[in-house]
């Protein structure tokens, strides 16, 4: 059920998906060979269940969007993005629980 509501984002839909979004935007920025990405999956697919009417979940593999995850410096993933009106307004790496993603999510939320 969840991942119909995770939406496949790549070096060429970024900026209508994640930039123009009128709502805040969780951006994962993972890979396929990333087990703390695999690790957390789940618990983002959650958090797009949870949260369908007040925050777009994005996914981001960073072998299929080299220029977007250049432009935003990722180094390490997974890597999870808030973005508020086109701006980064919250940065977490690593596979973090979700106790402490709902934390950083909440107060970017209208």
């Amino acid at each position: 059920m969840s991942e119909s509501l995770e939406i496949a984002v790549n070096d060429n839909n970024f900026k209508q998906e994640v930039l123009d979004s009128s709502l805040p935007v969780l951006v994962d920025f993972w890979a396929e060979w990333c087990g703390p990405c695999k690790m957390i999956s789940p618990i983002i697919g959650e958090i797009a269940g949870e949260y369908k009417d007040k925050l777009k979940v994005c996914k981001v593999n960073v072998e299929e969007a080299p220029k977007t995850s250049s432009d935003y410096g990722i180094m390490n993933i997974p890597a999870i993005f808030i973005f508020k009106a086109g701006e980064v307004a919250e940065k977490i790496t690593g596979a973090v629980p979700k106790n402490h993603l709902v934390s950083k999510i909440n107060p970017h939320l209208g």
